[in-house]
């Protein structure tokens, strides 16, 4: 009884520092249920629309949070974070570690980490999150909450560790989401009060601008693992099952052009044709005309010419 009790605990502290000394023994690769538990409140906090109804107003911040955090996602936690497609400044690599945070989909260290290992494994025995080897619900996102998971691998991250901000972002994961959730509650209670045509309060925002968008955001971006390993076409054949999904795509601004990614993963570019949509790549480039970002890699001539189709 009395390591289960030093288990939970060691889990609950967790929750607010991911450094806090984890309880020994245990199966690393089983869900670590006590720490998934604000996970699985995550969803549940969805719920709450059946009591708060809807708004424009709420759809419009939930859209727009999922929006600018899928490209924070997609266009620094991986392509900049996990591959070093471009360069930008210290300050702008910042405010977007904590964009990228706000998604509660950890911190940036730990997302390049676990990014950066599954390229070196996809879909061998080590990855973590290979449909072929672990199934749909594993892949999408049972894996995530294994206790090896959790883990940041530091040693697989030397040129961003050096970092201080970084780490403390990867330290203290909860705290930015939770910063969001508390902003989409006040912006609702104020908007209650200011602008009471709109038919908002801090309840309906803090449910559609935090809770709904935040899950969706999260499902759309696992199914690059979970998805785009087994549906779609093989433009290149590489070692692993990627496939290019031109829905998944939208869904995820460019991710899922994943064949071409695990091709080339160096580029700053997925959509490696005109007509491929990469929302990200989009953004990229008007973030590099503004000078706030440089030397995007592009998407080298012989890997065009090595296409099969």
């Amino acid at each position: 009884m009395r390591s289960v009790l030093t288990g939970w605990t060691a889990s609950i502290r967790r929750w607010v520092d991911t450094q806090a000394q984890d309880a020994p023994g245990g199966d690393p690769d089983r869900i670590d249920w006590t720490r998934a538990l604000p996970f699985a409140l995550l969803h549940a906090g969805c719920l709450g629309a059946l009591w708060t109804g809807v708004s424009p107003a709420a759809l419009a911040l939930a859209g727009a949070l999922y929006a600018v955090r899928m490209f924070a996602l997609t266009g620094f936690y991986h392509r900049y974070f996990s591959h070093r497609a471009f360069r930008t400044s210290r300050a702008m690599q910042c405010l977007f570690a904590v964009l990228g945070a706000s998604c509660a989909q950890r911190g940036p260290l730990w997302w390049a980490a676990h990014h950066r290992h599954h390229h070196r494994h996809a879909d061998d025995e080590q990855d973590l999150h290979s449909p072929r080897r672990h199934g749909f619900w594993w892949s999408h996102m049972g894996w995530f909450l294994t206790r090896r998971a959790f883990a940041t691998d530091l040693a697989r991250v030397p040129d961003l560790r050096g970092y201080a901000e970084l780490r403390w972002l990867d330290r203290f994961d909860a705290a930015v989401p939770l910063a969001l959730a508390l902003g989409c509650y006040g912006l609702g209670a104020l908007l209650e009060r200011v602008a009471p045509g709109l038919g908002t309060n801090g309840p309906q925002m803090l449910v559609w601008g935090f809770f709904i968008s935040t899950v969706a955001l999260f499902h759309a971006t696992v199914t690059i693992n979970s998805l785009a390993h087994r549906y779609g076409k093989r433009r290149y054949d590489t070692a692993d099952d990627s496939r290019n999904n031109a829905w998944l795509a939208l869904l995820t601004f460019g991710e899922g052009w994943h064949n071409n990614h695990h091709f080339y993963p160096g580029s700053a570019r997925q959509g490696f044709r005109a007509h491929e949509i990469d929302i990200t790549w989009y953004g990229l480039r008007l973030l590099a005309a503004a000078g706030l970002i440089w030397d995007l890699k592009p998407v080298p001539a012989w890997a065009l010419a090595a296409a099969k189709e």
